[in-house]
């Protein structure tokens, strides 16, 4: 077919930490207690062997790392947004940065949480520790586009550039949003 249709997970994401990660309106993440809002909601879109996009439901944007192992939110699919998704003492899912690591130990940078529920540099975040550990509560099976590397190839960005935010057409039109089901006459 012409969308290559991909098959994710819309869920929350539950830090051991007792915070649900979080992505506001104006795309900054951090976590929070309440299991209700809609901002907890992402989804989780398989973009290679255990490698995901996790994509804001409510704002479209990916949650991404860069070079100085910030977390940032990026309107466009980049290298940066792709999360390596293991899983820890089979329970814990952890998510590392497919693109970047410690150099001289070539430890895994990890999404995270600290314990008042602010996001963490990725190279602070150690596997072992609950800030690293988060439980998917998915909450519905949907089917995405795939997202493409807009116009950049697998170009990596320059480290400590955070992309800017511009709202071209271009760059928010198949953006790994749910295809929507054609109803049936």
């Amino acid at each position: 077919g012409e969308d290559p249709q991909l098959k994710g997970i819309v869920t929350r994401l539950y830090c051991r930490q007792g915070y649900y990660l979080q992505m506001h309106p104006d795309g900054s993440l951090d976590g929070t207690k309440d299991d209700s809002s809609n901002s907890t909601l992402f989804n989780l879109i398989p973009v290679g062997l255990r490698v995901v996009a996790i994509q804001g439901v409510k704002t479209g944007l990916y949650i991404a790392l860069n070079g100085e192992g910030f977390l940032y939110t990026s309107e466009l699919f980049t290298p940066e947004c792709k999360f390596k998704e293991s899983v820890f003492e089979n329970y814990y899912v952890i998510y590392s940065s497919m693109l970047y690591r410690q150099q001289e130990s070539g430890r895994a940078w990890f999404l995270g949480l600290n314990k008042e529920g602010q996001v963490m540099k990725g190279n602070r975040v150690k596997k072992t520790k609950p800030a690293a550990h988060f439980l998917p509560k998915p909450l519905e099976v949907a089917m995405y586009r795939e997202p493409s590397l807009h116009d950049i190839g697998e170009t990596v960005p320059k480290a400590g550039v955070t992309p800017s935010k511009s709202t071209s057409a271009s760059a928010i039109m198949n953006g790994g949003k749910p295809v929507t089901k054609s109803k049936t006459t």
